[in-house]
Order: C-alpha cells, then sequence, then structure tokens
C-alpha cells in the first residue's frame, strides 16, 4: 500500500518538475498580460478623454479593454500549459454561466445595459434639468447601473437607468429656453390695467428672465373673489434652476 502511494507521489512529482518550465512561461505570461492590460486601460481612457466629455462612456470602454486583454492572457497561459481543451470547456462554462446570470440578475442585467446606451446615446448629461418618472431636477451624476438627481430640497434622487431609459424624458436644458407659466388674480377692485402693467415689470427685473421672447399678460377668467391672469415668460436653464417654477 505504501508502495502505492510512494509510486503515486512520485509519479506526481516528476510530472511536476517536468512541466515546471511551462508552468513558470504561463504564470510570466499571466502577469505580462495583467501589465498590458492595465497600460492599455490607461491609454484608452486618456484617448477617449480627449475627444469625449462622458465620464461613463469613458469609464466603461476602460474596463472592457482590461477585461478582453486579461482574458487574452489566460488563454494564452493555459495554451502554453498544453490545457487547449480546458479553453475550450471555459469558453463554454462561460456561455452557460453568463446565460444563467442574466436570468437571474435580470434587473441588474437590464440597468447596466440601459446605462451603456444612456452613456453611448447621451440624451442627458450631467447639469441638464430633467423630468423623469415623476421626479424634476438636476443630474449630477450618470452611473451605469443608475442616474441620480438633485431635486433643488436638498435631497438626492437615484433612479434605476432602465427607467430612464425605457420611459419618457423631458430635458429642460436641451433646447436652451423654457416657458414658465404663473397664474393669480386680481381683485375687482384695482385698476386691472395698472395690474398688468405692475406684474409685467416685475416678471421682466427678475435676473433670469429672457428679454426676448417678451413678457406675456393675458386676462383669462372670472371667479367669485377676483380676476384671473395668466403671466408667461421665458428663462435659460443652463444659466438657472427652475426645479420649482412649474
Amino acid at each position: 500500500m505504501l508502495r502505492l502511494v510512494y509510486a503515486q507521489l512520485n509519479g506526481w512529482a516528476r510530472t511536476l518538475v517536468r512541466h515546471l518550465p511551462n508552468l513558470a512561461v504561463a504564470v510570466l505570461v499571466v502577469v505580462l498580460f495583467g501589465l498590458l492590460a492595465r497600460l492599455v486601460r490607461g491609454l484608452v481612457v486618456r484617448a477617449l478623454g480627449r475627444v469625449s466629455d462622458n465620464p461613463g462612456l469613458v469609464t466603461l470602454s476602460g474596463t472592457i479593454a482590461v477585461l478582453v486583454v486579461d482574458a487574452a492572457g489566460l488563454f494564452v497561459a493555459l495554451g502554453v500549459l498544453g490545457l487547449d481543451k480546458t479553453v475550450t470547456s471555459l469558453l463554454a462554462g462561460a456561455g452557460v454561466i453568463a446565460l444563467a446570470v442574466g436570468f437571474a440578475f435580470q434587473d441588474l442585467t437590464t440597468n447596466f445595459i440601459s446605462g451603456t446606451f444612456i452613456a453611448l446615446q447621451r440624451p442627458i448629461q450631467v447639469g441638464d434639468v430633467v423630468e423623469t418618472n415623476g421626479f424634476t431636477g438636476k443630474v449630477i451624476e450618470i452611473k451605469l447601473r443608475s442616474v441620480v438627481l438633485n431635486n433643488g430640497q436638498g435631497q438626492e434622487i437615484e433612479i434605476p437607468s432602465k427607467d430612464v431609459f425605457q420611459k419618457p424624458l423631458v430635458n429642460f436644458s436641451r433646447t436652451g429656453q423654457r416657458r414658465i407659466e404663473v397664474v393669480a388674480g386680481v381683485s375687482y377692485l384695482d385698476d386691472l390695467g395698472k395690474a398688468q402693467r405692475v406684474a409685467v415689470e416685475a416678471l421682466r427685473a427678475l435676473p433670469f428672465t429672457l428679454k426676448n421672447p417678451p413678457v406675456e399678460l393675458h386676462y383669462r377668467s372670472f371667479t367669485l373673489d377676483n380676476v384671473q391672469f395668466v403671466a408667461w415668460f421665458w428663462i435659460d436653464p443652463v444659466r438657472t434652476n427652475p426645479v420649482h417654477a412649474q
């Protein structure tokens, strides 16, 4: 019994010694490809950073570059060890694992894919004032998994990327101008003409009101207490944050 165990261990030792050069080369290949992956990531990030101001796209591209180079290094190392069949098995297993993970984490996968499309298509950018999924605010961060808004009331709202990508989105900053509507009333005892002039002058004096198109005020209905009017004026959402001006 001891002779059989000794013979087996001796055979393993001989095999290990015989494959030590290949093992050393395989480890060296993995290390070199790891260093190469970091170098490629830096080059990709710097190159895209010069032509794109989208941090999400730049980060995603750098991560993909690292994964591709690392995977190539792993497959080359397995080839050096003579484990070609193992490479084929890994590829098949990776497909099965990816399918299983996709089913198990459908929401996470959907958010990641939606975040990728948002980074590529750029329907919104950091600093835009948007309305989506019942929330209005200024975009302060665009992640691959979510979009973060500042609602102007001291709270941050994090919305999943799939909801931003799949549901209606209003970008108030994209057109460059936005019309604000103010509804109020004037007493029946007041001079309607004077009230109209005072209101228009007050709106014109606001620092964020655009001069063109001009401020408009129109009387439109009568109530038991007053005469209702609506005033329209335009602002530049890029220079102001009209979160509360609805």
